[in-house]
């Protein structure tokens, strides 16, 4: 089972990665996965939901970090979140600190004696609460954590008589750690933000027609709620009452808003652009799209990437690596030439510069902030692995019917002969099909009813399985179907070939043949461009479907998709996968069907549309919301900036590191620059991170 907590004030991502460690160490506990964007930890195990885990888990947390607060996660109202106000004390710390370090600053006429108790003073004011992890830790067996390094750069700052570096370098520290830790919330809620739809309040429709505000956790299946125009819709229904014009864009990215009255089915999160309408509820809050989006973001946000566990382990080694470095700084270069003062002294700067926060925050934020953006645009990640996979893609296999088709059928062409013209023809045959639900019948109604053609009455009606209908309209006998049904009543003169894509339609009057309808299905209207741009990106793209090969060259023509492979199984689909991973590489497939769940599984990285079948949806690593090929196209354009953005991070973090302490060799650095070598890069990092969310896809 799983069971998910909160870690409340955990900001420090390398006691983040302690806790999971000494977390996944427990008996019963499969998997621990805490997610510092949304402060949830996951386990899963048997009995890790019982008051007795809980307080093993208050414990670790006590033991790593203070001031943590471990709580079962709980769903929230949204805008009801609680402030957090354990900023408060060391706001008032720093400032007292700064006053202390401007007035020892700049007089002169303080005894040094005074002045080096003052100093001390101010020191442990600022520092106690590092200097009290670090003992801890040391008791506990734990070294190389943010406290202890803290602890013996400062210290050892004190020992060689640095007293103002010493309560300096803590003021500094101090500050940075208050500003990343404001930034890591604010960048944690803008990104929350970005994706948390749920509404704060509903308008309930009573029983005598009025309304009333109430919260959205108290609404029930069945209820109506009242939209106004320039509302979000709060949750899941059908429209009842009224017409408007529905932005979806918000949840499906889909650019054009739909039309909407009584009957149509609206998804939360969508924007009622237009006219009031009255919903009844189908899905409660927790069920409804809103909160299936927010659940989805927060379990990909706890799936770490292949990098994030590479970037934490590497801090496991890089700071040791670092702490030997200034040992040897601290001793070598002192024997040599006698200033153990100043070697000293740059060991210390490696010290503070060796803790890990910066490099090991640096990447899942990113991810975070790339799943987020992509939530946005109606895209739902499944974890940072996913688009980790996208980014080793080289090939793109596409289902063809509800993926680059809209799997719907449509009339193509209506062609009559001499004696027929084509509205006769499109008239008889909607006649015949009015009664019928086929979708062949559904869209031969459909073109009549957009050509304004009313259906005439029929008599003696009959459906001929496998070969199609005859019946008598206008005191004319009709036959419409396939060829099959022409050859056996005699019929000559249709043409001998059959229609090169779709469904071919053959009409017959009175024993002489008189007309064909072409029905087919169309491509989805971003088709063209979507695979278009995934060319460009260097992606081969191939077809794989069920249908005949005559359809699906002809709609892989129109769509430019270079391979084809029809005529396939569910089990040919995994058998293709497989050859097209050995011509090509690593492959994602695309589609939308219960019989391309295997298939979906078996990819490099699986992609569902959201309207698709449920088995599809869980099989696929990727959810397109959107059901268009626009939205994979938009995927790996997000995947691609979210990796690039965490690499960025880590050259960023390591890079300033390694630079200060190559400054700090030749003496053109001290602790103050290596305090910003630590918090001062975490912000550059966060800052970073969050650009994505503003980034066009």
């Amino acid at each position: 089972m799983e069971h998910i907590y909160v870690l409340k004030n955990l900001t420090c991502a390398n006691c983040a990665a302690k806790i999971e460690d000494r977390i996944r160490a427990l008996p019963d506990v499969e998997a621990a996965d805490f997610a510092i964007g949304t402060q949830q930890l996951r386990v899963r195990g048997r009995q890790v939901d019982t008051p007795v885990f809980k307080d093993t888990v208050q414990a670790i947390c006590d033991a790593t970090e203070d001031g943590v607060v471990v709580e079962p996660f709980v769903r929230t109202p949204k805008g009801s979140e609680e402030e957090e106000h354990h900023h408060d004390s060391s706001l008032t710390a720093i400032i007292i600190g700064a006053i202390v370090m401007a007035v020892t600053g700049f007089t002169d006429w303080i005894p040094e004696t005074a002045e080096r108790i003052v100093l001390v003073l101010t020191y442990l004011l600022l520092g106690w609460r590092v200097l009290w992890g670090a003992v801890k830790n040391i008791v506990g067996g734990q070294i190389f954590d943010e406290n202890f390094l803290m602890a013996i750069a400062t210290i050892g700052a004190m020992a060689i008589g640095e007293y103002p570096e010493a309560a300096g370098v803590m003021l500094f520290f101090q500050i940075g750690s208050y500003f990343e830790e404001h930034a890591t919330e604010r960048s944690r809620s803008a990104i929350m933000e970005a994706v948390d739809m749920r509404p704060e309040e509903v308008r309930l429709v009573n029983a005598d027609g009025s309304v009333t505000v109430t919260a959205p956790d108290t609404v029930r299946i069945g209820d109506l709620v009242e939209v106004r125009a320039g509302d979000r819709i709060p949750l899941d229904g059908t429209v009842v009452e009224g017409e408007t014009r529905i932005d979806t864009a918000p949840v499906t990215g889909e650019p054009v808003p739909i039309s909407a009255g009584p009957g149509t089915a609206i998804l939360s999160g969508c924007v009622n652009e237009s006219g009031r309408i009255v919903v009844r509820v189908d899905k409660e809050l927790s069920e409804s799209m809103v909160t299936r989006i927010l659940d989805a973001v927060e379990h990909a946000a706890a799936s770490k990437p292949r990098i994030d566990r590479f970037i934490t382990r590497f801090a496991r080694i890089y700071t040791p690596i670092v702490v030997a470095l200034a040992v040897l700084t601290a001793v070598i270069p002192s024997l040599i030439t006698g200033q153990w003062e100043y070697w000293i002294y740059t060991a210390l700067t490696f010290l503070v510069i060796s803790c890990p926060c910066a490099l090991v925050l640096s990447v899942p934020l990113a991810f975070f902030a790339g799943i987020g953006r992509a939530s946005k645009e109606g895209i739902l990640f499944k974890g940072g692995a996913s688009i980790e996979a996208m980014r080793a893609i080289t090939a793109v296999a596409l289902d063809k019917t509800g993926t680059v088709t809209t799997g719907r059928f449509a009339v193509q062409s209506v062609e009559g002969t001499k004696a027929w013209d084509e509205l006769t023809v499109l008239g008889y045959a909607a006649s015949l099909e009015a009664s019928s639900t086929h979708p062949i019948a559904l869209s031969i109604s459909e073109e009549a009813k957009a050509r304004h053609i009313q259906a005439q009455p029929v008599e003696n009606l009959q459906e001929l399985s496998g070969r199609g209908m005859v019946g008598t309209v206008e005191g004319k006998r009709i036959l419409l179907g396939n060829r099959r049904l022409l050859d056996e009543e005699g019929i000559t003169g249709y043409p001998q070939a059959p229609s090169a894509y779709g469904s071919e339609v053959l009409m017959a009057v009175d024993g002489s043949y008189a007309g064909s309808i072409s029905i087919a299905d169309s491509l989805k209207e971003d088709t063209v461009e979507a695979v278009a741009g995934l060319r460009r990106r260097g992606l081969e793209t191939v077809m794989l479907t069920g249908d005949n090969w005559e359809s699906a060259n002809y709609i892989a023509n129109e769509a430019g998709i270079q391979t084809v492979r029809a005529e396939l199984l569910p089990e040919d689909k995994l058998q293709e996968m497989a050859q097209l991973r050995r011509e090509f590489g690593p492959v994602m497939f695309v589609g939308d069907g219960i019989n391309d769940a295997p298939v979906l599984a078996g990819a490099d990285v699986g992609g569902a549309m959201g309207t698709g079948a449920d088995a599809a949806i869980e099989a696929a690593d990727v959810v397109y919301m959107r059901p268009g090929i626009g939205s994979v196209l938009k995927s790996f354009s997000i995947a691609s900036s979210t990796l690039s953005i965490a690499w960025q991070n880590v050259v960023i973090a390591l890079g300033i590191k390694i630079a200060i302490m190559i400054l700090g060799l030749v003496g053109y650095a001290n602790m103050w620059l290596a305090v910003f070598a630590d918090t001062g890069v975490s912000m550059i990092c966060i800052l970073n991170s969050i650009r994505i969310l503003y980034r066009k896809a």
